[in-house]
C-alpha cells in the first residue's frame, strides 16, 4: 500500500518541497529510508517506531519502505519523523487519509511521541507556501517563527496523539497567529566612549559605506567597544533583508521566534576553525560571515587568527557570498557583511603608546602586522588609529557624540545611496562597479589635485584607489554633497596606512 505526505528540505538557505513516499507490503519484516538521506535521518526509524509504539498505535510488522523524493538531493536532519509517522499511521488506518493530503508535516519525534523542535522552519514554510501549501504543521516552539505568514495556517499540536485527533477532526486547534512588530532593540551608544572622535567618525563612514575596517591601537584603548557600537549606528534591515537574515538564523537554529530587524553582530573567537567561519562540515551550516550577512563581522585580536582562516575571508568579501561544495552538489550561503578587525600594533601592545614604552623592534612590528597578509589587507578601506586616552581626557571628560547624531548622518548616505542606486544591483558605495565609480565618484578640481598627490605618495594599487574615492564617496554623502570636494578626498586619506610597512 502507497501513500504520499508532504513535507520540506533545505538547499542552503532556501527550502525545497519534499514528497515523503511510504510503501507498506508483505514480506520480511523491515524498514528501509532512501533517497539520500543523512544519518539523522536513517536514525529516524528508531524515533518513529517507539513513539508510535509508546503511544499505544503499534507499529505493522511489515515491509517499510520510505523514499525522499527528489531522490537525487542530499537530504538532512530531523524534521522528516513527523510525516514517516503520519505516513505509517494513514496505513493501520489511526489517521483520516483524506484529511492528511490537506497538510504538509515537519518535526521531530521524541520516543514518547512528543513533536520536538527543529532548525530551518522559515526558509521551508516559505517554499511550501510558494507552491500553494496552505496547512502547515509545525511543533510549537517553532510556530512564532512562521505565524506572520499571510495565507498560511499553522498549527502546532503538542504530540502525536492529538496530531491524529486534530486531523481526524475528534478536536480542534486553532491556526496560531502572530502579527511582526518592528520594534527597535536596545543597543550600545557610541556617548559611553570617552574621546575617539576620529575613530568614531571612521566608524560612521564603516557603516554608511560598509566599507571594511581595521582599528589599531593599545589594549584597553576602545577598539572592541566601538566595533559593539556599530549596529546601533546603522539602519535597521528592509523588509527583504530582514526576511533573508531571519532565514540563515533560522538554518542555524538561532532564529527568537520573531524576524531579525536589528543588524547581526557576529564576533568569534580566535581559535575558530575555517568551517566555522566560513561555513560547511559534512552536513554544511552556515559560518559566521552567513551569520554577519547584512551586518557587521568582527574579528577581535585579528593576527591571532590562523592566517589559513583569514586567507578564507578574500573570496566571500569580494563575492558577497559563500561556496560550498560536496558529493552531491554545491550549496551557497550568502555573506555579504561588513569587515571590522582590531588588533594591537605590536607584539607587546604599545607602539607609540603613551601608556607604556615599546620593547619590539621594528623587525618584529612588521613581522607581527604581516600576519595579515597583502592581499587582504587590500580589502580593508579604513585603517584607523584609536590612540590610549591622555590624562586630561580622562578628567575633564566632554560631552561625547552619541550613536544617534552618527546614525543620523548615515542615514544622510543611506538616502543618497538609496536614490543613486535605485535601478542597480549595488546597495552600497563599497560595491559599486568601475562603471559606476566613473559615474558617480566626480571630483571637482581641487579635489583631483590632492588624490593626484596621494597617488604618487602612497603607491596606491589599482583596487586601493578604487577603494579611496568610494569612501570619499561615501564622505561625500554623509555631507549631503553631489561632487566629491577636496576636504572629503583629505578626510579619506586620513585612515590610508603610510608607505613605510608599518599600519600607523
Amino acid at each position: 500500500m502507497f501513500f504520499e505526505i508532504t513535507s520540506s528540505g533545505l538547499l542552503g538557505i532556501e527550502g525545497i518541497k519534499v514528497t515523503v513516499e511510504i510503501d507498506v507490503s508483505n514480506g520480511l519484516p523491515s524498514f528501509n529510508i532512501v533517497g539520500l538521506p543523512d544519518v539523522a535521518i536513517k536514525e529516524s526509524k528508531e524515533r518513529v517506531r517507539s513513539s508510535l509504539i509508546n503511544k499505544g498505535f503499534g507499529f505493522p510488522p511489515k515491509r517499510i519502505t520510505i523514499n525522499l523524493s527528489p531522490s537525487n538531493l542530499k537530504k538532512q536532519g530531523t524534521f522528516y519523523d513527523l510525516p514517516i509517522a503520519v505516513g505509517i499511521l494513514s496505513y493501520l488506518d489511526v489517521i483520516n487519509k483524506e484529511n492528511v493530503k490537506n497538510y504538509a508535516f515537519l518535526g521531530e519525534l521524541s520516543l514518547d511521541g512528543v513533536i520536538k523542535p527543529i532548525n530551518g522552519v522559515l526558509p521551508m514554510a516559505l517554499a511550501l507556501k510558494e507552491i500553494g501549501i496552505k496547512n502547515i504543521v509545525v511543533p510549537i516552539e517553532n510556530a512564532q517563527e512562521i505565524s506572520f505568514l499571510e495565507d498560511v495556517n499553522v498549527y502546532s499540536p503538542k504530540d502525536i496523539v492529538e496530531l491524529v485527533n486534530f486531523i481526524n477532526q475528534d478536536i480542534t486547534i486553532s491556526p496560531i497567529k502572530f502579527k511582526q512588530e518592528a520594534k527597535e532593540e536596545d543597543c550600545l551608544n557610541m556617548i559611553d566612549i570617552i574621546g575617539q572622535n576620529m575613530a568614531k567618525k571612521a566608524c560612521a563612514i564603516a557603516a554608511a559605506g560598509f566599507h571594511n575596517m581595521l582599528l589599531i591601537g593599545p589594549p584597553g584603548s576602545g577598539k572592541s567597544m566601538l566595533a559593539k557600537r556599530l549596529p546601533g549606528i546603522m539602519p535597521s534591515l528592509d523588509d527583504e533583508e530582514s526576511l533573508e537574515v531571519s532565514k540563515i538564523y533560522s538554518v542555524a537554529g538561532l532564529l527568537k521566534n520573531s524576524l531579525i530587524k536589528q543588524r547581526p553582530f557576529a564576533s568569534p573567537h580566535t581559535s575558530a576553525s575555517e568551517a566555522s567561519l566560513i561555513g560547511g562540515g559534512s552536513t554544511p551550516r552556515p559560518g559566521a560571515v552567513s551569520l554577519a550577512h547584512k551586518g557587521v563581522l568582527f574579528l577581535d585580536e585579528m593576527p591571532e587568527f590562523n592566517r589559513k582562516v583569514l586567507e578564507a575571508l578574500r573570496q566571500p568579501l569580494e563575492d558577497k557570498e559563500v561556496t560550498i561544495s560536496r558529493v552531491h552538489g554545491s550549496i551557497k550561503f550568502p555573506a555579504s557583511f561588513l569587515l571590522v578587525g582590531a588588533m594591537n600594533p605590536c607584539p607587546c601592545g604599545y607602539y607609540k603608546s603613551n601608556l607604556k614604552a615599546c620593547k619590539c623592534t621594528p623587525n618584529q612590528i612588521k613581522q607581527y602586522q604581516s600576519k595579515i597578509s597583502g592581499p587582504l589587507l587590500d580589502r580593508i578601506d579604513l585603517f584607523v588609529s584609536v590612540e590610549a586616552l591622555k590624562e586630561h581626557e580622562l578628567i575633564n571628560r566632554k560631552k561625547e557624540v552619541s550613536s544617534k547624531e552618527l546614525k543620523d548622518m548615515v542615514l544622510r548616505a543611506f538616502d543618497m545611496m538609496g536614490r543613486r542606486f535605485r535601478n542597480s544591483r549595488t546597495k552600497f558605495n563599497s560595491e559599486m562597479t568601475e562603471e559606476e565609480i566613473d559615474m558617480y565618484c566626480i571630483l571637482d578640481e581641487p579635489a583631483k589635485k590632492v588624490l593626484s598627490s596621494a597617488i604618487a605618495n602612497l603607491n596606491l594599487t589599482g583596487r586601493s584607489y578604487a577603494r579611496l574615492l568610494k569612501v570619499s564617496r561615501t564622505v561625500a554623502d554623509m555631507n549631503n554633497s553631489e561632487y566629491i570636494k577636496p576636504e572629503h578626498v583629505s578626510l579619506a586619506l586620513q585612515f590610508r596606512p603610510n608607505t613605510s610597512g608599518i599600519l600607523l
